[in-house]
């Protein structure tokens, strides 16, 4: 918004969102926290109290669905994507008050997008003994799409609407028009029974597991890299191609950004993303409920993009208006820490979570744990361990020690 050069107190307007919002780096920090908290190994509890809906329940929302549908856990990717392209905005109007010219700022995308892909190719590797060349690790994703996201981030709103209408219509036909598999398909050479409960029929067979166009693109692309043997399917259906769509959330995410930055009144802003959150739920349902595309993340479907869109802007607008229109900051504080520091968190999860986890059992001894019974071991260890990690992460931010990409 713009202000006078005097204003009086009755007429001024408020400022424009600083660079960093509150919100955005909170709802960051609860995408972050979401994954860190895997170590609480909730599913392990409810086997172990097996009578109880409450554990059954949390464990589910822990869990990603097998192939259709969502629970909480299945919105930690969409999430992050859509944030990112939320911070574009505010990240091009820093570095352009900063004189930054569009070239450079563009060799620094396309930098960090190569970053974000080989980053996410490591993580992959942990453990095996050569590089693991896959692409649907979360930061990958982003940055084999990033540097459209950037260029688009650099036109006006209706281009960004226009691209996202192409590529969710583009990815649906492409997939509609990829060839089923025949009769004597065999589905367990690609990792799925016959029996599956999930296999589609119809239309909606065009995204089925394993058999599918982004299957059949990873049985060629990935195989023209060195293997410890030749590429046949993914064991969770997870494709590279899903970067497309995935590039269609974080256009969402740009579009949310843009209209947070923009001078409509604080509750108009609002308004417009819980209307957007709303129409992208119903929109991601109805076409999953009639059979013409299924709301599957795991393939990142244009369904899924519109209806993990809905939850991603609802969120932000929570956030929004608890943190940066009531600003109850102290409330946000703890995700605030990990969402300022979003990529050590994502790093520090993978990197050293297992270390942590047995330090702790190595000084507090095996039996620490077990203090209200074995079956909630797991949980009290996991919570240790994600104590130590937002501690350190809490150091990091005290020192402002910041990773960035």
């Amino acid at each position: 918004m713009t202000t006078t050069d005097s204003p009086s107190p009755k007429t001024a307007e408020v400022s424009p969102p600083p660079t960093r919002l509150t919100s955005v780096d909170a709802f960051r920090g609860f995408v972050m926290f979401l994954m860190m908290a895997e170590v609480l190994k909730l599913h392990r509890v409810a086997v172990a109290l097996p009578e109880s809906g409450f554990w059954k329940f949390l464990a589910h929302h822990q869990s990603h669905v097998e192939w259709i549908g969502c629970s909480l856990h299945d919105l930690i990717q969409p999430s992050f994507s859509f944030l990112v392209g939320v911070a574009l905005p505010f990240s091009l109007a820093s570095r352009t008050a900063r004189g930054q010219s569009r070239a450079r700022m563009t060799w620094h995308a396309g930098w960090r997008a190569l970053v974000l892909v080989l980053l996410g190719v490591f993580l992959r590797s942990l453990g095996r003994g050569q590089p693991n060349w896959t692409f649907e690790d979360t930061l990958s994703q982003i940055g084999l799409g990033y540097v459209i996201l950037f260029l688009l981030g650099l036109r006006p709103m209706r281009d960004q609407w226009i691209a996202l209408v192409a590529i969710l219509i583009g990815y649906w036909a492409a997939f509609a028009l990829y060839p089923l598999p025949g009769a004597d398909f065999d589905y367990a050479k690609v990792g799925v029974t016959r029996d599956w409960p999930n296999l589609m029929t119809g239309v909606a067979a065009h995204w089925n597991k394993n058999s599918n166009l982004a299957w059949g693109f990873d049985t060629w692309f990935l195989n023209l890299f060195p293997r410890e043997k030749p590429f046949a399917y993914n064991g969770g259906g997870y494709a590279t191609l899903s970067f497309i769509p995935t590039l269609g959330t974080m256009i969402l995410g740009l579009i949310a950004g843009g209209v947070i930055r923009s001078e409509r009144a604080a509750w108009a802003k609002v308004k417009w993303l819980a209307l957007a959150g709303l129409l992208g739920l119903l929109a991601g349902a109805a076409l999953d409920w009639l059979g013409i595309c299924p709301v599957v993340k795991r393939i990142w479907t244009p369904s899924w993009v519109l209806f993990s869109g809905g939850w991603c802007f609802l969120l932000l607008a929570g956030f929004f208006v608890i943190l940066d229109i009531w600003t109850h900051k102290r409330l946000g504080f703890p995700l605030v820490v990990i969402g300022i520091n979003s990529i050590a968190a994502y790093c520090m999860a993978h990197l050293f979570e297992g270390f942590i986890a047995k330090a702790l059992k190595t000084f507090l001894g095996q039996d620490t744990f077990k203090i209200f019974g074995a079956a909630y071991e797991p949980l009290l260890h996991g919570a240790g361990v994600l104590l130590v990690l937002w501690l350190i992460l809490f150091w990091m931010w005290r020192r402002k020690i910041f990773l960035r990409i």
